[in-house]
């Protein structure tokens, strides 16, 4: 039998994803360029699940550095499946990734179990943390579409967004966004160029990552590239050695 802590957290999902208007966020996130933020959509009692499971998981935090490009500590796809049961059931909420699908047009599917980057945390807690401007490449051979949640932001770091920068006939446009306690963003990881600024001093934010693929086969070299990116860039070496839960 599931728990009623997460009979309550499905309820919680359930029912927000029936109170969004489908035509109006879908509109929006094709007019800037696949990309879709939102301030304060997510409940705050599902925000306070999700930072209880924050807690027990903390204590795991890998940190990286990596000159000139990021600095900040992460929490892996693995270390949730142990300790997260909330944010997986989010991640994994068929009605949510229903209506992913009915925005980005296309169906998306879970990652691999075997891709740490699946469902993270992403930690910015001592001065200087910040990540220089990237896209979310997908190295599956379908395409990857990032969710980002804002968690806890007790801080003056922004979320830096360049839309349109693929689209010939557009003008890039820039955006500075922050991502306070239950701000969604989604995006094509391929199209948004896009950087977190410098934490500064005493200050903190944390924000959880969802990704969804259109197709989950990965050829074997890209996959041995995705996972050197990501044990320097994010979890640790640790990571590649950690068998998923099933």
């Amino acid at each position: 039998m599931v728990p009623t802590s997460m009979n309550s957290v499905d309820q919680q999902i359930s029912n927000m994803v029936a109170e969004i208007n489908i035509d109006e966020w879908s509109g929006s996130y094709w007019e800037q360029g696949e990309f879709l933020a939102l301030e304060r959509l997510m409940p705050k009692s599902l925000i306070e699940d999700f930072m209880g499971e924050v807690a027990v998981v903390r204590p795991k935090i890998n940190r990286n550095f990596i000159p000139k490009h990021k600095k900040g500590g992460s929490v892996s796809y693995y270390l949730l499946q142990e300790s997260a049961p909330a944010i997986l059931a989010f991640y994994q909420h068929q009605g949510w990734i229903d209506l992913l699908s009915r925005i980005a047009g296309v169906p998306l599917l879970l990652c691999p179990d075997e891709d740490p980057h699946a469902c993270a945390l992403y930690f910015y807690t001592e001065p200087g943390d910040h990540i220089g401007y990237h896209y979310d490449t997908s190295y599956y051979k379908g395409a990857r579409y990032t969710v980002l949640i804002g968690l806890r932001d007790q801080s003056s770091s922004q979320l830096l967004c360049r839309l349109h920068t693929k689209e010939i006939d557009q003008e890039v446009q820039e955006l500075s966004l922050a991502t306070e306690p239950g701000t969604f963003i989604f995006f094509n990881g391929d199209k948004l160029h896009h950087a977190v600024s410098p934490l500064g001093e005493g200050e903190e934010r944390i924000v959880l990552t969802l990704q969804y693929v259109t197709d989950p086969a990965m050829s074997f070299a890209h996959r041995w590239f995705s996972n050197m990116k990501d044990a320097v860039g994010y979890f640790g070496w640790s990571a590649l050695f950690r068998k998923p839960t099933r």
